[in-house]
């Protein structure tokens, strides 16, 4: 099996060495070349015909966000990890990059003096995500105009049902053998990862203001980058959306972000739900983790609670889609077609924990119908 050819591209020497050493050391990975800055990382791309990219954020001559945009136009596949320091501009940049498509991003060490930290810090956050994103399988021509096939976890074979046929949506064979009745969607929870910006971008938006139900998100990232995405797609949405704070009610209207760092639970108190905001263990080595969302959403609204899985490398939200169906909740998943990694939502389709697999483009109107309890779609069940 080929490896996946790696280029690095950043300003800094030190840093281009030490990405290297670490990914030379990985027996499936090759680096192809490196390169100080944009312009020759162009360059580079045309002569090397690289499967992934690794792009500083902070460069001359031709920064990570230009670089970006002319990689996106010439190499619209091609995928890019983006090498952001943890601060107001590296995030804000970084947040920019994911925007206008960049894959992923990793935060670099603090201190680059130590070597040995940097090394390990980079391996465990770098390698897996390269991992995730070339699948360990590059093609040949897989660069100006080809999509980079990436394995996916293998899944239950789909079951078209009339209504979704119709839609590109399909019911997925479950390993419950009844449904709860169906009653009201009390709250919206939602577990995401890579690729999550981009696609939160596009489905945020389609939310309209009166949607009656409160939206709760867990994307990782760390802190900063959640607030700053959460600035964005206030921006560009009829509801309103925040970071979640710590014991605040949990009101309709409303979409709350899990803040970087913590993990985001919600818990009923009498009539009305309220968050907590917690640093509880990892979990699925994540904090937030969608698990831990999804689980307290489960006690909190029962068989009102609607989850929805979306393109993310791992299997968080596995679990917690499982307690969401155990309390006669429903769970929606993100497609492969659509999604940048199919882990976490192939995971929990996998697991049998999902109600119906759609295309990013229908999951806003999917939430709508059910929120408003209009065309139910059927369940295919074992």
């Amino acid at each position: 099996m080929l490896k996946p050819r790696i280029l690095v591209v950043d300003d800094a020497v030190v840093v281009r060495r030490i990405v290297t050493t670490v990914l030379g050391d990985e027996p499936d990975l090759e680096v192809v070349g490196t390169a100080p800055n944009g312009r020759i990382a162009l360059q580079k791309i045309e002569q090397l015909n690289p499967d992934l990219v690794t792009l500083d954020v902070e460069m001359p001559v031709m920064d990570g966000l230009e670089t970006l945009q002319a990689i996106r136009a010439a190499y619209p596949r091609l995928p890019v990890i983006m090498f952001s320091t943890l601060t107001e501009r590296g995030a804000a940049v970084t947040m920019e990059a994911l925007m206008h498509g960049a894959n992923e991003y990793v935060t670099k060490p603090a201190n680059v003096g130590s070597v040995t930290e940097a090394m390990d810090r980079i391996r465990e956050e770098l390698v897996p995500k390269i991992q995730a994103l070339t699948g360990l399988a590059p093609r040949p021509a897989a660069r100006r105009h080809g999509a980079p096939h990436t394995p996916r976890p293998a899944a239950p074979r789909p079951v078209p049902t009339p209504g979704a046929a119709r839609r590109g949506a399909v019911a997925v064979p479950t390993r419950r053998t009844a449904r709860t009745p169906e009653l009201p969607v009390q709250a919206v929870v939602i577990g995401i990862s890579t690729g999550g910006p981009n696609a939160l971008a596009e489905l945020v938006p389609a939310l309209p203001r009166d949607l009656g139900v409160p939206v709760l998100i867990v994307q990782h990232m760390p802190p900063m980058f959640t607030r700053l995405l959460a600035e964005r797609l206030d921006a560009t949405s009829s509801l309103s959306v925040r970071e979640a704070g710590h014991d605040e009610w949990v009101e309709p209207g409303y979409v709350l972000l899990a803040p970087g760092g913590h993990h985001l639970e919600v818990h009923r108190r009498g009539t009305r739900v309220y968050t907590a905001v917690t640093d509880g263990p990892l979990e699925n080595s994540c904090r937030p983790a969608a698990d831990v969302l999804f689980r307290t959403a489960a006690r909190a609204y029962g068989p009102g609670t609607l989850g929805v899985i979306m393109t993310g490398m791992g299997a968080d939200g596995r679990r917690g889609t499982a307690h969401v169906r155990e309390v006669g909740g429903h769970v929606l998943a993100q497609d492969e077609a659509t999604s940048v990694v199919w882990g976490m939502p192939g995971a929990a389709v996998q697991a049998g924990t999902v109600d119906l697999v759609l295309p990013l483009r229908q999951l806003a109107e999917e939430i709508m119908a059910r929120v408003q309890q209009v065309a139910q779609r059927p369940v295919a069940h074992r």
